[in-house]
C-alpha cells in the first residue's frame, strides 16, 4: 500500500470552503481512479495547515494517477488559497481499533532515522510504540507511513476528540522518546489537527 500526501499551506478563512471542496468533489473523482483507497483530510483551522492523503494499492497505481491528479490538486489549492508540498510514502503500518467519528482529531509526528534503520524503526513501532498507543483513552487509529531512501517516517495517531488526544499529550510524549531511545530517530514536527474527511479504506496493516 502507499500513499500520496499534499501538504496545503491554505488562508485560515478558506479552510471551510477547502473541506467542502475535498469532499464533495475532490474524493468522488478520486474513487474513480484505478487502484484508489480513499483519502483522508487533516486540517489546523488557526494557521491554515491542511494535509490531504490519498491512499493507493500499489505504488503503479499511485505513480500512474498522476495526470488525472494534477488538475483535481490544482483545483483543490486554489479553493484553499495556498501552496502546496507533495510527498509519496509507503504505508507500512496501519491499526484501527474503530472509525473515527464526528470530532476527531489527529496528533501527526514527522522524524527521520538512517535508512539502513528504517526496518528496525517500522519493527519497533509495530511491537512496542502501537500496543502502547492502543491503550490510551479515546484512541481510534494509528498509521505510520515511510519514505525509505529518506529514511523519513510519519506517523498519525487519531483520537475520537480534542479532549482526549490533549489528555495524551504527556504519554505520547514519552512514547516517543522511548522509540527514539530504541532506534535512533530524531523527531521533526510534531502537530494537531481536525480529521475534516476520513474515507480510507486501508486494510489492516499492524
Amino acid at each position: 500500500m502507499f500513499a500520496r500526501s499534499t501538504t496545503i499551506q491554505a488562508q485560515p478563512s478558506a479552510v471551510d470552503a477547502g473541506i467542502a471542496h475535498m469532499r464533495d468533489t475532490v474524493l468522488p473523482a478520486l474513487q474513480k481512479i484505478p487502484g484508489c483507497i480513499g483519502m483522508s483530510l487533516m486540517v489546523d483551522r488557526a494557521t491554515g495547515r491542511s494535509i490531504a492523503t490519498s491512499a493507493w494499492e500499489s505504488e503503479d497505481a499511485m505513480l500512474d494517477s498522476r495526470e488525472r491528479v494534477g488538475p483535481l490538486r490544482d483545483r483543490a489549492l486554489a479553493t484553499f488559497g495556498g501552496s502546496a508540498q507533495i510527498e509519496q510514502w509507503e504505508i507500512a503500518g496501519l491499526h484501527r481499533a474503530h472509525h473515527a467519528g464526528e470530532g476527531a482529531c489527529v496528533r501527526a509526528t514527522w522524524v527521520k532515522t538512517d535508512p539502513s534503520r528504517i526496518d528496525t524503526a517500522v519493527d519497533i513501532y509495530k511491537l512496542s510504540t502501537l500496543p502502547a498507543m492502543e491503550e490510551l483513552d479515546g484512541f481510534c487509529s494509528a498509521s505510520l507511513m515511510i519514505n525509505r531512501r529518506a529514511g523519513r517516517a510519519v506517523s498519525c495517531t487519531s483520537y475520537d476528540s480534542a479532549e482526549a488526544m490533549r489528555a495524551s499529550r504527556e504519554q505520547s510524549a514519552s512514547l516517543r522518546v522511548d522509540a527514539a531511545r530504541q532506534t535512533g530517530v530524531e523527531a521533526l514536527d510534531v502537530r494537531e489537527f481536525e480529521l475534516a474527511l476520513a474515507h480510507l479504506r486501508v486494510p489492516e496493516l499492524a
